[in-house]
């Protein structure tokens, strides 16, 4: 069986057998207003990460990582979120060390990009996790705007998770799908989660 990588959160972890097989890209798909952030930043807790952010300040990013309080790492953040942000990511995830994770958050500034160019992103990116035994996360935006590329994203991704987010009278409810899962076993249902100060499931039930 191929090694599998604990994603650092103890509940996902027992649903995908101990954890993502090393060498995969993960497609997390996600609503702009949802916790789906806390998700990433306990990912960082698990080993050494590589933290892109294309949208918010490398700063920015430090700051909401200091005052969460889940289990958390020191993650290397990097802002890519210049004139060329698949140049910067290529140079930056060239010299990804051995077994770290990447996340790139988000991959949406990517996706825009020619489509040639992101595909031989996305090649060069699956060759440097398989040769590091490495995860790479791509947080995406879900909405009408989803850039023309996703659907590349998603083909080229060994996993797909998708976090659906919906209000309901009072409560907030989220439900993570993983349709797809090489090398592994796909969930058959959603997992139902509690995303407040940290990453839980959530054992309430669903009245009709």
């Amino acid at each position: 069986m191929q090694e599998r990588l604990s994603t650092g959160i103890e509940v996902l972890d027992r649903r995908f057998d101990g954890g993502i097989p090393a060498g995969s890209i993960v497609s997390f798909s996600a609503d702009p207003a949802s916790q789906s952030e806390l998700l990433l930043y306990e990912l960082t807790a698990a080993r050494g990460t590589l933290y892109l952010t294309t949208m918010r300040s490398d700063q920015a990013v430090r700051d909401a990582l200091d005052r969460t309080r889940s289990r958390v790492g020191t993650p290397t953040v990097r802002d890519i979120g210049g004139d060329a942000p698949l140049d910067a990511a290529n140079r930056l995830v060239g010299a990804l060390p051995e077994r770290a994770n990447l996340i790139v958050d988000v991959v949406d500034p990517l996706e825009r990009t020619d489509r040639s160019r992101y595909r031989r992103f996305l090649t060069e990116l699956q060759t440097a996790m398989v040769n590091t035994g490495s995860v790479a996360f791509l947080h995406a935006m879900k909405g009408r705007d989803e850039p023309v590329n996703r659907g590349m994203t998603e083909h080229v991704a060994d996993v797909v998770w998708d976090l659906d987010t919906e209000i309901r009278g009072t409560d907030v409810v989220n439900k993570l799908a993983v349709p797809k899962f090489r090398g592994g076993r796909a969930l058959d249902e959603t997992v139902k989660l509690k995303l407040e100060e940290q990453v839980a499931i959530d054992t309430s039930r669903d009245i009709a």
